[in-house]
Parts: structure tokens; C-alpha cells; sequence
């Protein structure tokens, strides 16, 4: 697995992290997701067909690595690595980027990763950066969203009994114990896990894409056993992170988190939900519905580098092109879309809630790093 200090002189936002959370790894709670969902995948021949986007150069102008495409359940997913060929048996990392944001994210990440002795993967997960960003009501974006089967009560006894255990009822874990900025905890409460839109742009379908990936990309020549990667992850790209390993633990050795996300909007955050909770998915619609106005506004090169100095604490990393490497995917069409679907995401697990799983792997190290004086999370 990867040094923590390598990885801490790597990164280039740094976070908080909640400290009652890595306490509740040793506490056996069992909410949320469980090992091996069920799920029908199609043959990979099925899947050889990749269309770039438009607007996708070549070369990264961050990294200066080829922009390469993985052709996933009848999409495309834009990706950049650092390895050398089939031949390049160092021991490998999955960067998984954070919100509204892309693997240009992790430019110097995938620099130093390689110069240390691994072969580094950066993907743009879907609806992100240069991948596909299938409309969410398609019957495409229906086939490949992540929820399918995840749940009690939308799945037949044939499939719980294959997947090997019982489904949260409902999509909603019951009575999760949670924690507060200040490090004491909360009573229990349940945590909605479906996105309220059923939109494909969820935790659990990103969580799916990273163990596809893995596999088919990085182990395509065989994996498993000792031959595992590493999970590197940013802000939401941690609670997909952390689904993923608990999906598949035999493609994983340890997680590396960098400023996880803790969610602020979910519905189980929310001081009294049944007040605030309606009057939020109000203004969840209207952005929906007439957003495109506002997110045209913020979208312009000045704004979005304003935006970053706030969490960079080296200023001199917002730059030009950096600011150009965000922005620029978020441009093409339908970026808007997926934006909002993803304000809307109120539900979903909390890392808090995997952290203390009881189908996580345990031999699977998670390192935490984050910032004190954070100025976005808690």
C-alpha cells in the first residue's frame, strides 16, 4: 500500500475529518451496504464500443497523459494512467476524484505516484469530466444505475439468497449511529440510502464503475489475492471508495482518504428533517428546473478560481490551467444536469455508517488525512 506520508505531500486540498468516525470502525455496527450486490453484467463484448467527447483532447493539459476511454455498460469512461504496458507489474492506485470535478484533479498526484515506483489510474467517473453523461430518465441511465438490487424491496428471495445476506428494507438503513462536528455522537437515526430521483448519478453506481475498472483495466491481465490496488480518494469519491471495497474486497489492499465528504445535505445531517427537508427539496426542484441561468453565471474561469483559493491552502495551485482542466468538461452538454442531480442527492450511506459496516473487509487499512483549519467541512 501507499506511504501516508508520500500521499500527504501529494495532495492538493486538504479536508476535515470528523473524529468520531474512525472510532466507530471497532464498533461492529452493521448498517447500509452489504458484500456482493446482485447485479446482471453483460458480456464484455458488449461493451467494446467508446465514443470521446466532444471537445476531449488528446492529452491531458494537466498531466500530459493520453485521455484513454474504458467502455463501460454502454458507456464511455474517460481515464489517465501512469503504467507502462501490460508488462508494468507495480503495484497499482485507483485515484477517485471528489464533486464536480474530474482525474485532471489529481495532476501532480499521478506525477508523483508513478515517480515513487506504482502505476497510477485516474478515471473520470460517470456523469464527470469527459466520461458519458447518459440522461437521467434514459432507459440506459435506468439499466446501469448502481441502486438496482441494492435493496429488500426490490429484489426477488432468488436474489437475496445469491447476493448471501438481507438488504436494508426499503432503501433505508435503520437506526445508524451518527456523529457531530465536536466529536460526540447522536442518538441513532435511519439513513435514507436511494437518490430521491432515482437518478443513475449515485454512490453506488460509481462504486460499481471503480470495481469494473479494476478489474477489466487495471487487473485485466488477473488480479486478486496479493495482487490488490489501492484506493486513493477525494471529498464524495470516499463514500463510493468505501462501497466499493465492501463490494469487492479481493480487488483492494487499503483506502487512502484526502478530505472526505461527510455530506452536510443528507437528509440524516439536517437538523429536524421533517422541517427543513421540504422546503430543501423545493429548492432542489427549482434548480432543476431553472438553474441552467445561475450555473451559466458561475461557470466562467474567474468565479471557479475564486472558488478553489477558498479550500487550496497553497494559492499558487490554482492555476490557469488548472481552473481550465475543471471548467472545461462542466461546459459540454448535459454537465448542468448532472450538477443538479447531484445537489439533489440528499440520501445515500455515510462514511460513518460503512466505516462501521460489519461486511468491511478487515484487512483492508484506511488512512485519513485532513485539514484543521478545513474551511468547507466540519
Amino acid at each position: 500500500t501507499i506511504p501516508l506520508l508520500f500521499l500527504l505531500s501529494s495532495a492538493g486540498r486538504i479536508s476535515s475529518f470528523r473524529p468520531h468516525a474512525l472510532p466507530l470502525l471497532h464498533r461492529g455496527l452493521h448498517h447500509g451496504i452489504h458484500r456482493g450486490s446482485c447485479r446482471v453484467r453483460a458480456p464484455l463484448a458488449n461493451y467494446m464500443t467508446v465514443v470521446p467527447a466532444v471537445g476531449m483532447p488528446a492529452k491531458s493539459p494537466a498531466t500530459g497523459l493520453p485521455n484513454e476511454m474504458y467502455p463501460w455498460r454502454g458507456q464511455s469512461i474517460r481515464y489517465q494512467t501512469t503504467s507502462r504496458g501490460d508488462d508494468d507489474d507495480r503495484p497499482a492506485a485507483i485515484l477517485v476524484h471528489g464533486l464536480f470535478v474530474n482525474s485532471d484533479h489529481w495532476r501532480y498526484t499521478l506525477k508523483g505516484l508513478d515517480e515513487a515506483g506504482y502505476r497510477a489510474y485516474a478515471v473520470d467517473l460517470l456523469g464527470c469530466g469527459y466520461s458519458s453523461r447518459p440522461d437521467r430518465d434514459s432507459l440506459e441511465a435506468r439499466a446501469l444505475c448502481g441502486e438496482r438490487g441494492r435493496f429488500a424491496d426490490e429484489e426477488t428471495k432468488w436474489e437475496r439468497r445469491r447476493r448471501g445476506g438481507e438488504a436494508p428494507a426499503g432503501g433505508v438503513a435503520p437506526a445508524v449511529e451518527l456523529g457531530a462536528a465536536d466529536g460526540t455522537t447522536r442518538a441513532p437515526c435511519d439513513v435514507d440510502l436511494k437518490h430521491p430521483l432515482g437518478s443513475c448519478y449515485n454512490f453506488y453506481t460509481w462504486a460499481e464503475l471503480v470495481g469494473d475498472f479494476t478489474e477489466e483495466v487495471i487487473f485485466r491481465n488477473g488480479g486478486g489475492g496479493t495482487n490488490r490496488a489501492t484506493i486513493v480518494c477525494n471529498s464524495i469519491g470516499t463514500i463510493s471508495s468505501l462501497v466499493t471495497t465492501i463490494d469487492r474486497p479481493d480487488l483492494f489492499d487499503g483506502i487512502f482518504i484526502i478530505a472526505p465528504n461527510f455530506r452536510e445535505l443528507h437528509s440524516a445531517e439536517i437538523p429536524f428533517p421533517g422541517l427543513a427537508m421540504p422546503a430543501i427539496r423545493v429548492v432542489q426542484r427549482t434548480l432543476r428546473e431553472n438553474g441552467q441561468g445561475l450555473f451559466d453565471a458561475l461557470a466562467k474561469p474567474d468565479t471557479v478560481k475564486q472558488i478553489l483559493m477558498e479550500p487550496y491552502k497553497v494559492p499558487n495551485s490554482v492555476d490557469d490551467t488548472l481552473v481550465d482542466v475543471l471548467l472545461s468538461p462542466l461546459l459540454l452538454e448535459g454537465s448542468a444536469d448532472v450538477v443538479f442531480d447531484t445537489l439533489s442527492y440528499s440520501a445515500g450511506p455515510l462514511p460513518e455508517q460503512l466505516l462501521g459496516d460489519k461486511s468491511f473487509p478487515g484487512d483492508v487499512p484506511v488512512w485519513v488525512c485532513y485539514g484543521e483549519k478545513d474551511p468547507w467541512t466540519p
